[in-house]
C-alpha cells in the first residue's frame, strides 16, 4: 500500500468521510507492523472511540473503548501480581465454590503433571465443607462433600484462609500457629499451593501480543 506513511494519509481522509470501521482495520496492521508508531495508534484510537461513540450496545461501546484506552496508554494492569483481579473485600464475598474455581485459574497446568491430590477443606467459622480435586493438571471442587480417598483434611477460618491466598501471610505461619490444622499428609497442601501461579492480570485485546 505504499508505507506506512502513505497508509495513514489515506486512513487519515477515510476517518473524515466516516469509515471507522476500515480506519481501525487497517491501523492496526500498521500498529503490528511497527508497535512503536504513535500516529497510527493515535489514528486507531480516534477510530475506536467513534465506533464506541456509535454503539448503540454497552458491550461493543466497552470493546471499542477499551481498544482506544489501550492505543494511546498500552495494556492497563501489566504489573504483577499474586492475586490478579481479586482484592480481600472482593475475596470476602465470593461464595466458597467460587474462591476454588478462582483458585484453579491459577492452576499451573503442566507443572502439575500427573499429580493426583484430592483435599477436604473445613471452615469452622462458616461451617462449610468443601473437597477439592487436583487431577489432569485441573483443580475442581466439590461443596458439602468430604472425600473418603482425601491426602488430608483442612481446618481453618475463611479469613485465614484469604490471607492465606492474598499472599498477606504463609501457610507455615498459619500452621505454626495452628489456624490452619491438617489431619493427614500436611505436605499435600503446600504441594497444592506451590502450584498456584503469579500472571499478570493484563493482556493485550488490540495490540500486537508480547
Amino acid at each position: 500500500m505504499g508505507g506506512s506513511a502513505t497508509v495513514i494519509a489515506r486512513a487519515r481522509e477515510d476517518f473524515k468521510a466516516g469509515q471507522y470501521r476500515w480506519v481501525a482495520q487497517v491501523m492496526d496492521q500498521v500498529v503490528f507492523a511497527d508497535p512503536s508508531n504513535k500516529e497510527a495508534r493515535n489514528l486507531a484510537a480516534d477510530a475506536f472511540e467513534q465506533l464506541g461513540y456509535l454503539a448503540e450496545s454497552a458491550t461493543w461501546r466497552n470493546a471499542y473503548l477499551l481498544g482506544a484506552q489501550e492505543f494511546r496508554n498500552g495494556v492497563r494492569g501489566g504489573a504483577r501480581s499474586s492475586v490478579p483481579g481479586i482484592g480481600a473485600e472482593m475475596l470476602r464475598v465470593m461464595p466458597l465454590a467460587q474462591v476454588f474455581d478462582y483458585l484453579g485459574t491459577r492452576v499451573d497446568g503442566p507443572r502439575a503433571g500427573t499429580a493426583n491430590m484430592v483435599i477436604n477443606w473445613q471452615f469452622t467459622d462458616t461451617g462449610e465443607s468443601l473437597a477439592s480435586t487436583l487431577e489432569h493438571g485441573a483443580l475442581t471442587s466439590i461443596t458439602g462433600k468430604t472425600a473418603l480417598n482425601a491426602l488430608t483434611t483442612v481446618k481453618t477460618t475463611r479469613p485465614v484462609f484469604e490471607s492465606v491466598i492474598l499472599g498477606q501471610r504463609t501457610l507455615a505461619d498459619a500452621m505454626q500457629h495452628h489456624e490452619i490444622t491438617t489431619v493427614g499428609d500436611a505436605k499435600a497442601v503446600s504441594d497444592l499451593l506451590a502450584l498456584l501461579v503469579d500472571f499478570k492480570p493484563g493482556f493485550p485485546v488490540v495490540e500486537p501480543g508480547r
